[in-house]
């Protein structure tokens, strides 16, 4: 059968390191932003500061006096518990080399949001101020020397913020949390586990998102400008604008 009397067909997308769908927990408001918050933490540099807060947050995931927050679920627990024995066991020498090797020299396993739908394109600067626009419609200025859409940056907005754009800014680039879930699996990496729990704590992806993550999956980020376009996600303009002098003074990753 020629290609030219079949105009319906196309390519079958080939799965390549593709992980079971994980189907989302129910967690409450708090819940989720203890999730958020830990893994935020997590996903951070593993610096000096970094090892001194690991046994704090270690403590945390077994506190279960009277009158302490609801217990996260178990399968978030045991994947931030499975991280950290992980952590300890490297060291801190070998881990910060396994974190700059997982995250800064691999494509699919970029930290940066805006990279799986922008790549090296020069939409990417729009993309970026996106997330800006995000920060201050919730009432928040951005202050820290990473980029504003890297990731344990917008873990952190989501646990502090009480506005719903945080978690629209999450569930607008869930096909890239879901490409880097898979290429940390893929990479046996401990961070595999705190991403997972991520996953947990987002509802459950969409068809469209799940297009978008196996073209991700199967091509990696785009390298050319051509055919593209990155406009500001829909979700901003149902957003009240962001007013100096008012909720501004906050600060997220100080």
């Amino acid at each position: 059968m020629s290609s030219a009397s079949s105009p319906r067909l196309r390519p079958q997308i080939q799965l390549r390191n593709m992980p079971e769908p994980l189907h989302p927990l129910a967690l409450n408001a708090e819940q989720r932003a203890r999730t958020h918050m830990i893994a935020s933490l997590l996903l951070d540099y593993p610096d000096a500061a970094f090892h001194e807060r690991m046994p704090r947050l270690a403590a945390s995931l077994r506190q279960a006096d009277d009158g302490a927050p609801d217990p996260l679920p178990g399968p978030i627990e045991a994947a931030f518990t499975t991280f950290m024995e992980a952590a300890d066991a490297a060291g801190p020498e070998r881990l910060a080399q396994q974190y700059v090797v997982t995250f800064d020299l691999k494509r699919k396993s970029c930290l940066y949001l805006s990279y799986y739908a922008a790549g090296d394109t020069r939409k990417r600067g729009t993309a970026l101020v996106t997330f800006l626009d995000a920060y201050r419609a919730a009432g928040w200025e951005f202050d820290a020397d990473e980029l504003p859409d890297f990731l344990p940056a917008v873990l952190e907005f989501s646990a502090v913020s009480e506005s719903p754009v945080a978690e629209q800014l999450l569930a607008a680039h869930r096909d890239g949390i879901e490409v880097l879930r898979a290429a940390l699996l893929s990479q046996q990496s401990p961070w595999a586990s705190i991403v997972e729990a991520v996953c947990l704590s987002l509802p459950e992806i969409d068809e469209a998102a799940r297009e978008r993550m196996l073209a991700l999956v199967n091509e990696g980020p785009p390298t050319e400008t051509v055919g593209l376009s990155f406009g500001a996600p829909t979700f901003l303009g149902n957003l009240e604008p962001f007013a100096p002098g008012g909720a501004g003074n906050k600060e997220v990753r100080v």
